[in-house]
């Protein structure tokens, strides 16, 4: 690849490179790429897909990192109902959901917001839904290192719903726990705690 002067150059380059991409599709469909109503769509679906996939260019350690704070709070904290967004890496078709994230601080908390951040981080990457609920679980844990992590994750998978098997009502529960959430006691009190927006 040619040598770029800054990012912005790059990403323009990166970008014209998707929609040539995303032109041949479209021809190779059997549909005009020059018809008025997607001589637009290659850009359109290039900087879709850009957008869709930027968890690859964010490093969610360091997010979480910049906002960690000395606290010695050791109760259970829980965001809840995080929407997220995702692409399945088999069909590249979107699966869409809540995830439901805890820890337990162990002298350190961080900022409430970094956790639904780092969710999108793993979510806007080509993902299947048991690697994002173990990406975000071990992200916690490692740059945290709380007493304990738990992650719950609820999702509708369009490559079900729309082809194969055309099931629109299935939902998809994944779980991860670390710590002192692998004791049932801890993990029971957790999921309590989230049960009323659990399916």
């Amino acid at each position: 690849m040619a040598p770029y002067q800054n990012l912005e150059e790059y990403n323009i380059s990166i970008t014209n490179e998707v929609k040539d991409r995303f032109s041949k599709i479209i021809d190779e469909i059997g549909e005009d790429v020059e018809r008025e109503g997607l001589v637009k769509t290659p850009e359109r679906a290039a900087k879709a897909m850009l957008f869709l996939t930027q968890g690859y260019k964010q490093d969610a350690a360091a997010i979480l990192k910049g906002a960690m704070f000395k606290e010695d709070y050791d109760d259970m904290v829980i965001i809840k109902d995080i929407e997220l967004y995702s692409l399945c890496e088999h069909h590249m078709l979107p699966f869409f959901g809540k995830a439901h994230v805890a820890y337990i601080p162990n002298g350190h908390i961080v900022g409430l917001s970094k956790i639904p951040r780092i969710v999108d981080v793993f979510a806007r990457r080509l993902q299947v839904q048991e690697r994002l609920t173990h990406d975000i679980l071990e992200c916690l844990n490692d740059t945290l290192k709380p007493k304990g992590v738990a992650v719950v994750i609820e999702a509708s998978h369009m490559c079900m719903m729309m082809r194969g098997v055309q099931k629109q009502n299935s939902v998809t529960t994944t779980s991860g726990f670390r710590g002192q959430f692998e004791k049932i006691e801890t993990r029971n009190e957790f999921l309590k705690l989230i049960s009323s927006t659990l399916s």
